[in-house]
């Protein structure tokens, strides 16, 4: 997941048609593809859904979190944040995304995926490693 962030706000898409928390605001992110680092991966997804171009120099590892959510399913998650960029963020992929939008992150709104929000909370918090839901 990349962090984004912009006088304290934060750059967050609202996940459309996609069978995985539609409805509810996550981070530019995705899986990691075979032959990728877990930055290309974050770069690449930047560049996939919301249309900027971030250099691997910029991006540095924030948070890690164990995670399980509430169904059972684990996932390791790496935050990153980007320290510049290049390109006004946009939907760049509206047939899997409602709109993209910058909130305070500080105070996510309620729709914020759980995921990404406590991944948020803890990178706010100065805290490099967690392990949520289990």
């Amino acid at each position: 997941m990349l962090i984004l962030e912009r006088d304290g706000l934060v750059l967050l898409a609202e996940r459309a048609n996609t069978g995985y928390s539609d409805g509810l605001l996550n981070l530019p992110s995705g899986k990691v593809e075979e032959g990728e680092d877990v930055i290309s991966a974050a770069i690449r997804e930047a560049r996939e859904e919301v249309g900027v171009e971030v250099h691997h120099e910029s991006v540095r590892v924030v948070h890690v979190m164990h995670y399980r959510n509430p169904e059972g399913e684990v996932r390791i998650g790496w935050f990153l944040a980007a320290s510049e960029w290049g390109g006004e963020p946009h939907n760049a992929e509206p047939h899997k995304c409602a709109g993209i939008g910058w909130y305070p992150i500080g105070d996510l709104p309620e729709n914020a995926q759980p995921y990404n929000a406590a991944g948020l909370a803890r990178y706010l918090k100065g805290e490099p490693f967690s392990v949520v839901g289990w």
